[in-house]
């Protein structure tokens, strides 16, 4: 089987270096493009405060202050998403495989099946963190998500436990001295 057009989900975690090397190697080897994707969820950006009557003994100037301050947290979340995915897809250029990114603001599992659809992929990757019982449950699964509601293949990284994790390399100052 072959994938031709791959949609990788992307965020700011160490996971994603993972989805998006793979997702690279994938690409270089069966000359496949990327759509390299990352989503905004309203947890992310905080929730919009409810406009407050000066009433409620909430100065003017405060309300303002904090619809100002959100304002400005939303707008600097969004230009990091930006700038990851540029960096993801000069990437990928620079290594000889098309790339393009899209962002969106909403529900990551949703948007990822929505851009495949729309997009024609046939494959969709993203990272799971391994998130089981309660946390999988009010947290939710991107991956459980897509995984079940995708119009294409799903490809799903999993988070190696720490425990797995390959060690670190020793420091130099503790590799045995060499005598000339």
């Amino acid at each position: 089987m072959s994938f031709k057009k791959i949609i990788v989900s992307l965020d700011d975690s160490e996971l994603s270096k993972s989805v998006f090397t793979r997702s690279l190697e994938m690409a270089l080897v069966q000359g496949g493009s990327l759509m390299l994707f990352h989503c905004l969820t309203h947890e992310n950006l905080g929730e919009p405060m409810v406009a407050m009557p000066v009433d409620l003994g909430m100065s003017a100037a405060a309300v303002d202050y904090t619809f100002v301050s959100q304002y400005r947290h939303m707008e600097t979340q969004i230009e990091r998403g930006r700038e990851m995915l540029r960096h993801y897809c000069d990437t990928a250029i620079s290594q000889g495989v098309p790339a393009e990114f899209d962002f969106k603001i909403g529900e990551a599992g949703e948007s990822l099946c929505q851009l495949a659809k729309s997009w024609g992929a046939d494959l969709v990757v993203v990272g799971r963190r391994g998130r089981t019982g309660l946390a999988e449950a009010f947290l939710g699964s991107v991956s459980n998500y897509v995984t079940h509601h995708a119009p294409c293949s799903v490809l799903v990284i999993q988070h190696a436990p720490e425990s797995e994790a390959e060690p670190v390399a020793a420091s130099s100052a503790a590799e045995p001295a060499v005598n000339s």
